[in-house]
């Protein structure tokens, strides 16, 4: 790992979780003799949705705040997000006390939307499509001369999640693989260099929605595949892969496993009644992957007795989840 360069490194890493260090939440590991006896496996379950904002995003939002410098941080920061990175970098920017100009898309989740305005984030609505966001944004960019901070395709931002590798690793040292979330690829690229550079010989794996397997279909052809549309209630796993995180997907992430969004509802019904947690679709997809046939059924990952999955967040549309579970 070493002679290749990538977004993040374990340096640039270890320096992000001294800096959030007083900031963000040790989230806790909780494990289920239940779903371990169904899984076969046991499972330890990172609870991000434990974090500040809802979501792991805080951790990358907040290196990206406090490391910029004071002329930097007073004109502000702007971003473009349907969800959890919008009110995780509005929430850093508050506690920092500097503007958090937010180009939010129309479509996005209500509850989403709340915790931006909640965190004193100031709203710029663009259309439901990449284009009239990166737009959006830019337009933001030159009126205010704020600094632009990307979802995922930030070495600040990708630094910042790969912190939680670095905690997860120490509460639960015995971990042989871990199941990530993919759609930008900021979080798994940051646990992914993380892990294997305290743990080499450690599996880590993505899990991607069927209806939005971009990364899957990327990694299969050795190239970044951009869909022209996505399908899958897990509104925060739509993204593309940033030319920052795609090398480190195609590098060092070991493979990547796609689960329809009947095997998320199950999994999050799971989260739900065994485990207690309420969590997002996005963040139920670890557990999705682990209790599948494409993961049950591969003799490659036959050996992973200690997983540790990601429940990346917890700021679910409850209107939307009372269709989804009765659907």
């Amino acid at each position: 790992m070493e002679d290749k360069k990538y977004g993040a490194d374990i340096d640039s890493i270890t320096k992000a979780h001294a800096l959030i260090k007083p900031y963000v939440h040790l989230t806790p590991v909780l494990s289920s003799e239940t779903l371990n006896s169904i899984a076969g496996k046991s499972l330890f379950f990172k609870c991000e949705c434990f974090q500040k904002g809802g979501a792991f995003k805080f951790r990358g939002a907040s290196n990206a705040i406090f490391s910029l410098d004071e002329e930097q941080a007073a004109k502000g920061v702007v971003t473009h997000s349907s969800g959890n990175h919008a009110a995780a970098l509005a929430l850093a920017a508050k506690l920092r006390g500097i503007p958090a100009y937010i180009v939010i898309p129309k479509n996005a989740p209500k509850c989403k939307i709340e915790n931006v305005k909640r965190y004193g984030g100031q709203i710029i609505w663009s259309e439901a499509n990449m284009q009239s966001r990166e737009e959006t944004a830019n337009k933001v960019l030159h009126e205010t001369g704020a600094v632009l901070v990307h979802p995922y395709n930030d070495g600040r931002i990708i630094s910042g999640q790969g912190t939680l590798s670095l905690e997860f690793l120490d509460q639960v040292p015995q971990l042989d693989t871990l199941i990530v979330p993919i759609s930008g690829g900021g979080l798994i690229s940051g646990i992914t260099i993380g892990a294997k550079s305290l743990n080499p010989a450690i599996r880590v794996l993505a899990a991607e929605p069927k209806g939005a397997d971009d990364a899957a279909q990327s990694k299969a052809s050795g190239r970044i595949i951009t869909l022209p549309q996505t399908n899958t209630i897990a509104d925060g796993l739509r993204a593309s892969l940033g030319d920052l995180t795609w090398p480190v997907v195609r590098d060092l992430v070991d493979d990547i496993i796609t689960v329809e969004d009947k095997e998320i509802i199950e999994a999050m019904r799971y989260c739900y009644e065994v485990l207690k947690v309420a969590i997002e679709p996005s963040g139920a997809i670890g557990l999705a992957a682990v209790l599948s046939d494409k993961f049950k059924q591969n003799p490659v990952w036959k050996d992973s007795r200690n997983i540790g999955i990601v429940l990346s967040g917890g700021n679910v549309d409850l209107g939307v989840l009372w269709k989804s579970l009765n659907a």
